[in-house]
């Protein structure tokens, strides 16, 4: 993984005496909470519902043992011992007092982490497929890629002040884990001629407006991908709108003109600027890429001890089933570890399990931990024998529950707990749905499904590209669950339909589990997942199990 520079110790040790001079400032008065919050935006600290929360980048969701012991020892000393990890690959921590903030940042910057750009209008923490430089399915690391992104784009002089805030994801694989196609940009690794690049993909995103990207290049090369992301970037800035931030993001710009519109653009700007960038990228990029080589793998000849393990544990081979994914190396796995236990806060983690995960990597997973999107940590490299000892230490953490994609594993947001944005709860109504599910005892009989919960129209939880997307909203001063069926945030992309009318708090349960109890009767098979059954036949039948009552009605 990536090692700062000595420029990069340097540069994060002068913002973090700068933000200690500035938060000193706004305890003594010198500073309102207007004129602070600007400068406390620049370095991820928000003013949340009870408390002010930082959030810390993770970039492109990678992290070893001593960052993640490190995010255990802040959670403990100056939060309340736990940590919420984001669907933008970053922790958050909920309840720091202010006065501790400088220090929780040299802690960070002692492991060469920061908080830098993860709020304001700016570029964003670059994420990435979590199964990076591990996946079976990938053409290439795509992290080398993001990390050269990210110091592009960091502190950039153009793009501090962008009409809103803007997203970036990256994907070295054809199935397309990183959704890319709901971000600003996306960018998706290809090859055309021998050589390789990437698609380039603009104007996607969620909110009170979901879009789905469209392709703005279908291949840019490596050597250009810089100077024509500054293109992108540099083009929006000056079209994007400032007079409604609700009309402000690249999916709007891109709406309003039209991409034909935004291409020629981009494509006059980036004939102008390529000429600074002489291929210093490239030379980059290559310093880079020596961060990113692949670990000292250790030999297959061990794995027989693990293909006997499974028939000693059911709970074992139960794990094995939804928790492992295809190394590209034979003799290897890569372990998706759930935060979503039923019952527990989707993406909250203990200083206890984090301690914990930081240890398991060290052992068995060559110090690498990811992120995911999805609100879970991979453990990117493990050898199959070791994996039931890794399952046994997960266990005694906690942190054993086998239901990645399964219905538990719910992406949500903070919701009204927490956030002042919100306008509905999201996480008892995951905790609800998964732990009824769990007595129902159906959710491996259900099989593959994505449930995403918001708890306001900014739809922090990604229900749109869920294929069954809960948002709730505040309606006479009752929170409100809508519905919406069919999205999807892979390859094929596609923003969920709304199925009707939304559902009191106490109903939103009782209504998934009818449409899933329904669907069992609808599938072909046990094979066809709830999204195919749901292409296949169309909103109707999934409709008429929501709300029975207007079918009887009817």
């Amino acid at each position: 993984m990536y090692q700062y520079s000595r420029f990069d110790h340097e540069f994060i040790a002068e913002r973090v005496a700068q933000f200690r001079a500035q938060v000193a400032r706004r305890l003594d008065g010198s500073l309102t909470e207007e004129e602070f919050k600007p400068l406390r935006l620049m370095n991820g600290l928000y003013l949340q519902l009870h408390a002010y929360m930082l959030r810390v980048a993770i970039p492109y969701g990678t992290l070893n043992s001593r960052q993640m012991h490190q995010l255990a020892m802040i959670a403990e000393r100056w939060d309340k011992g736990y940590g919420h990890f984001t669907t933008r690959q970053n922790i958050q921590f909920n309840w720091p007092k202010l006065e501790d903030v400088p220090d929780i940042l040299q802690a960070l910057a002692d492991v060469e982490m920061h908080a830098i750009q993860t709020s304001g209008n700016t570029v964003r923490n670059v994420t990435a497929d979590h199964f990076a430089g591990a996946a079976a399915d990938e053409l290439a690391d795509p992290r080398p890629i993001a990390e050269l992104i990210r110091q592009w784009s960091t502190d950039h002089p153009e793009f501090q002040f962008l009409p809103r805030k803007f997203k970036i994801a990256v994907t070295g694989s054809p199935n397309d884990r990183a959704v890319t196609r709901a971000h600003d940009i996306g960018l998706r690794m290809t090859e055309q001629n021998g050589l390789r690049g990437f698609e380039v993909i603009v104007g996607g995103g969620l909110g009170r407006t979901p879009m789905i990207g469209k392709t703005l290049s279908p291949f840019v090369a490596l050597d250009d991908l810089l100077p024509y992301l500054e293109a992108v970037v540099s083009t929006y800035n000056l079209l994007g709108r400032r007079d409604n931030k609700y009309k402000a993001r690249i999916k709007i710009t891109t709406h309003e003109h039209g991409i034909e519109h935004i291409k020629q653009r981009v494509e006059a700007q980036f004939a102008k600027i390529k000429p600074r960038f002489a291929g210093a990228d490239l030379q980059l990029l290559k310093d880079i890429e020596q961060h990113f080589a692949p670990p000292k793998f250790k030999s297959s000849s061990a794995q027989a001890e693990a293909d006997s393990a499974p028939a000693q544990s059911p709970a074992f081979r139960a794990w094995l089933d939804t928790n492992i994914s295809a190394h590209k190396l034979p003799g290897y796995a890569i372990v998706s570890v759930s935060l979503k236990k039923p019952g527990a806060t989707p993406g909250d983690a203990s200083a206890d399990q984090m301690r914990a995960l930081a240890k398991i990597a060290r052992n068995f997973g060559h110090d690498e931990l990811r992120i995911s999107h999805e609100q879970n940590v991979i453990l990117p490299h493990v050898h199959l024998a070791d994996l039931p000892q890794v399952f046994q230490a997960l266990r005694q953490a906690d942190l054993a529950a086998a239901n990645i994609g399964l219905i538990s594993d719910i992406i949500a947001c903070p919701g009204m707990d927490y956030c002042a944005l919100a306008t509905a709860r999201s996480i008892p109504v995951a905790q609800q749905i998964a732990t009824r599910f769990q007595a129902l005892k159906l959710e491996h009989d259900i099989g593959p499904l994505k449930l995403k919960i918001s708890g306001c129209i900014n739809a922090c939880g990604h229900h749109h590209v869920g294929h069954i997307g809960i948002l709730g909203l505040e309606k006479a001063g009752v929170e409100s669950y809508q519905i919406t069926l069919g999205g999807d945030g892979g390859a094929e992309a596609e923003i969920g339909t709304r199925a009707g009318p939304g559902f009191g708090a106490d109903e939103i349960v009782p209504a998934i589990e009818r449409l899933l109890l329904g669907y069992l009767q609808l599938r072909l098979d046990r094979d066809e997942s709830f999204l195919e059954a749901y292409r296949r036949l169309g909103l109707a039948p999934f409709k008429a199990l929501l709300y029975p009552q207007a079918r009887k009605a009817a």
